[in-house]
C-alpha cells in the first residue's frame, strides 16, 4: 500500500482520484487495476461485461487493503443508462472497450466499426458535457501502412527511418482499399481519435489518446476452446501460444514477413500510470507506447517463441516448427496488412520521461511461463477428450 506521499513528475503531491475504467476486465484493464490497487490510493469504478481477469481483486470485503477502492459494475456500454452517472461520479474516464482482434475485422466489420466508433461516442460526449478528463485507448493500426511500403522493393529509401518510423504528429494514416475490410478497425479508431481531438479543440475536452504498439504479457487474449470460443482466432501471441501448447506447427501468415515491435504489459502500464497522474503533461497529447528495440518479423517472433517454449516447458521442439499459410486461407477474403510498425518515442519521452525496459526474450519468457503454467494441463485434457470422442 502507498503510505509515503506520492508526487507527480513536477514534484506536486498526487491527490487520490476516482477513475471510471471501461473495459476493466480485459487484458490491459486487469493489469492497470492491479497497478492502481497495489501502488496508488486511487479508486476504480470497473465497468465490463466480464470480470474473470480481475476476480482476484474483487474478493470479499477486508480480504485486501483495497477492498473499498474498487467496485465492479457489470454493464455493456452499448445499452446501459447507468453509463453517464458512473462517468459523472469519476474524475477521469479510461476507455479500453474495443473489438481488437484482426480476425474479427474481416469477418465482423460492422461489429468492429460499431464497437470502436459508435459505442465510444456517448463516452466522449458524457466526458465533454460533464467536464471530465478522458484517456482513450486507440491503436497503432491507425497509421495503416508505411510510406516506405509504396516504394519499389529494391529502393534504398525503404531503409530510411523517415519512410517507416511512425510519429504521432506527422505520419499520415494510409489504409488499403475499401474492399480490404481489415481496415474497418483502423478507420473506426482513427475517426474516434479525430472526434476526441475536435472535442478538445471546440469544447475544451481534456483528453489523452494512447496508441499501443503490441502490448503483450500474461492474461493476453484467449486460448481457443479453453478460456475462449472454440472457433475464432486470437491475436498473434495467443495464436502461437495455442499452437505451442497443442504441439502444432505455428502458422505464418503470408510467410510471417510483417515487422512488429512488442512491449511488455508491465512496462506499458507504467506509461499509463504516468498519464493518469500527470494530467498537465499528458492532456492534449497522443502517445505512442511501444518498444522500438523489440522489433522482429512475425517469422522471427515464431522462432523465438518456439525456443523459449522449449526452455520453459521442457518439451521437445517439433521437427517442423512452422508452416506458411496464405492470409486468405487464414483470415478470409479482404485481409490486408501493415508492413512495419515502429513507434517514434520522442513525445512520450519528452512529456513523461518514459522508456520501456524489458527485452523481447525476457517478456516472452515471462509470458510463456504463465501460458504454460495456466493452460498446459487444460489443453492436454481437451486433446485427450477430443481423441476419445472421435
Amino acid at each position: 500500500m502507498a503510505s509515503v506521499a506520492r508526487v507527480d513528475l513536477d514534484g506536486n503531491p498526487i491527490k487520490p482520484i476516482t477513475i471510471c475504467m471501461i473495459g476493466a476486465g480485459g487484458f490491459i484493464g486487469s493489469h492497470l487495476c492491479e497497478k492502481l490497487m497495489s501502488e496508488t490510493p486511487h479508486k476504480v469504478l470497473a465497468l465490463d461485461v466480464y470480470n474473470d481477469k480481475i476476480k482476484h481483486l474483487l474478493e470479499p470485503e477486508n480480504a485486501h487493503p483495497w477492498s473499498d477502492r474498487i467496485q465492479f459494475h457489470r454493464l455493456n456500454i452499448k445499452q446501459d443508462s447507468r453509463l453517464e452517472g458512473l462517468i459523472k461520479m469519476a474524475d477521469l474516464t479510461i476507455n479500453l472497450a474495443a473489438i481488437c482482434t484482426p480476425a474479427d475485422y474481416n469477418t465482423r466489420p460492422l461489429d468492429t466499426i460499431y464497437s470502436n466508433f459508435i459505442d465510444a461516442l456517448p463516452v466522449v460526449k458524457y466526458c465533454s458535457e460533464n467536464n471530465k478528463r478522458l484517456i482513450h485507448f486507440s491503436t497503432c493500426e491507425v497509421y495503416g501502412k508505411t510510406i516506405g511500403s509504396y516504394l519499389p522493393k529494391d529502393s534504398p529509401l525503404r531503409q530510411d527511418p523517415a519512410y517507416y518510423v511512425l510519429k504521432e504528429d506527422e505520419s499520415p494514416c494510409i489504409f488499403g482499399s475499401i474492399e480490404k475490410q481489415r481496415w474497418s478497425y483502423a478507420c473506426a479508431k482513427q475517426l474516434i481519435e479525430r472526434l476526441i481531438y475536435a472535442e478538445g479543440a471546440e469544447n475544451g475536452l481534456e483528453f489523452t489518446i494512447v496508441r499501443p504498439f503490441n502490448w503483450i504479457g500474461p492474461r493476453m487474449d484467449f486460448i481457443p476452446g479453453i478460456d475462449g470460443p472454440s472457433e475464432g482466432v486470437p491475436r498473434v501471441l495467443a495464436c502461437f501460444s495455442n499452437n505451442l501448447l497443442r504441439h502444432e506447427p505455428l502458422k505464418l501468415v503470408d510467410g510471417g514477413q510483417s515487422q512488429r515491435t512488442f512491449v511488455y504489459i508491465r512496462d506499458a502500464i507504467e506509461a499509463v500510470l504516468l498519464m493518469i497522474e500527470n494530467p498537465a503533461r499528458a492532456n492534449g497529447h497522443i502517445f505512442n507506447v511501444g518498444n522500438p528495440n523489440n522489433e522482429v518479423t512475425v517469422r522471427q517472433l515464431g522462432e523465438m517463441m518456439t525456443e523459449v517454449y522449449v526452455k520453459v516447458s521442457g518439451e521437445p521442439k517439433l521437427e517442423t516448427p512452422t508452416i506458411d499459410v496464405s492470409s486468405q486461407e487464414f483470415y478470409g477474403v479482404g485481409y490486408d496488412d501493415s508492413d512495419k510498425r515502429i513507434p517514434d518515442m520522442t513525445i512520450i519521452n519528452k512529456q513523461l520521461g518514459w522508456n520501456p525496459k524489458t527485452s523481447l526474450w525476457d517478456l516472452l519468457e515471462s509470458t510463456l511461463t504463465y501460458q504454460h503454467r495456466t493452460y498446459a494441463e487444460a489443453v492436454k485434457k481437451a486433446i485427450s477428450q477430443a481423441s476419445a470422442t472421435s
